[in-house]
């Protein structure tokens, strides 16, 4: 940033009212982009901020959610952008846990010896996660098939861990990214991961779109080592016609203005970012409302969901949000006709609304159509139970498990009466 341009940003912090704005602005804006718009909990504006930031506190020390590790490795995509990856390993041994180092997960699966010749290599779960999240989105999902199947999380680019993409580094942002991009990364990230063996993709919102990118450019992986797929709250096309819950005119005039709002901010991304911690509480309101359709979720599990969001900085919830407008790979969805296909999302979701995922069942006539109730955009998380479950059956049924397996503990988040 200039000299000019700072001296700019500390002028227009200076004013309260300008702040509020700012602030206001970047919640609204940095939420629908992520998967939630407008609407703030009642009970936030009954209790006092600094009890509400010593709840959030102990909630960020005692939550075990996105805690879990695994072997760490890096991929390279095919502009240079390193994506980071981690690997859940089986140990024959003892069926349980992982282990080795992070050369181990960078150079593929493990093999022994029999008589002589490597065993097959074993079946590999990528999990790819959605928009302002990251791989830790999947936490209830990686802790009950730990032990029992090889897993591989993966953070998109600018996500998480992986590194900011390289064209929208050297541009100082404002470089829009294609669901295309994210197809050729997913494919990077199995070379690296998974070179071999049969794999099972599962995605959620915006990882469900990378998946049928990747089918879309590498047909023939599909064909060749993909033994089942599970497409968890996404769309194959036609976002530009969802409402978010909004009254038709205002959704109209929030899809004329939000992209040239988002590069605005995104331009002024530490003020930007400033008031939008500013304005946690109405951050966090407009999350739950959101990602959940539950009335009661585990405070836990919605503290969690706000730490994945707010990490996404401004200038890159502005260079992902063009490409979901354009998105459109229904064309690849025959692809899949030929495996198990597990299609879910919640009856409540108001950013791939359930509608878009019945729109793929329409072209996959042959797949698992689950629509869980009382559920939001973040099903995983807000029924995990339903979710885990749905996909261990998923597993069995492309003989990536035996039907024996025991899927371990993946409680449900939402609270229930009269707990």
């Amino acid at each position: 940033m200039s000299e000019i341009s700072a001296g700019e940003s500390v002028a227009a912090a200076a004013s309260a009212a300008g702040w509020r704005r700012a602030g206001i602005a970047g919640a609204a804006i940095g939420v629908i982009a992520a998967g939630a718009a407008a609407g703030v909990a009642v009970e936030r504006l009954t209790v006092g901020r600094g009890m509400r930031k010593r709840a959030r506190l102990a909630l960020d020390a005692t939550g075990p959610y996105g805690s879990l590790r695994g072997l760490p490795g890096r991929a390279t995509a095919d502009d240079g952008t390193e994506l980071y990856y981690e690997v859940d390993e089986v140990d024959p041994g003892s069926g349980t846990g992982t282990g080795g180092t992070a050369a181990g997960a960078a150079s593929g699966p493990r093999r022994r010896r029999l008589f002589g010749r490597k065993a097959p290599a074993p079946v590999t779960v990528v999990f790819s996660h959605g928009y302002c999240l990251s791989q830790d989105s999947w936490h209830f999902q990686r802790a009950a098939l730990r032990g029992i199947v090889r897993t591989v999380h993966w953070d998109q680019r600018s996500h998480g861990r992986s590194e900011r993409g390289r064209a929208q580094a050297r541009a100082g942002g404002g470089v829009p990214v294609g669901i295309d991009q994210l197809g050729r990364d997913l494919k990077a990230v199995i070379d690296a991961a998974a070179p071999e063996g049969p794999l099972v993709l599962v995605g959620h919102s915006m990882g469900g779109m990378t998946i049928m990118a990747l089918a879309d450019r590498y047909p023939e992986l599909i064909r060749d080592r993909v033994a089942a797929v599970a497409l968890v709250g996404t769309s194959s096309g036609k976002l530009n016609e969802v409402s978010f819950g909004l009254p038709v005119a205002g959704v109209n005039a929030v899809r004329r203005v939000l992209p040239g709002v988002l590069k605005a901010l995104g331009s002024q991304a530490e003020l930007v970012e400033r008031g939008r911690r500013a304005t946690a509480d109405l951050f966090a309101g407009l999350i739950k409302r959101y990602s959940f359709g539950s009335r009661d979720v585990d405070p836990a599990v919605e503290r969690f969901a706000e730490r994945l969001i707010e990490s996404t900085p401004i200038d890159v919830v502005a260079e992902f949000y063009p490409a979901f407008a354009e998105h459109d790979k229904s064309a690849a969805l025959p692809l899949f006709r030929d495996v198990p296909v597990l299609i879910l999302a919640g009856d409540k979701d108001l950013v791939t609304p359930s509608s878009h995922s019945e729109a793929i069942a329409d072209q996959l006539p042959d797949a698992e159509l689950v629509i869980v109730p009382d559920a939001g955009h973040l099903v995983m998380l807000e029924h995990p139970e339903t979710v885990t479950d749905r996909l261990a059956d998923l597993l069995v049924r492309a003989g990536a498990v035996p039907e024996s397996s025991n899927v371990g503990g993946h409680g449900s988040t939402a609270q229930q009466p009269g707990g």
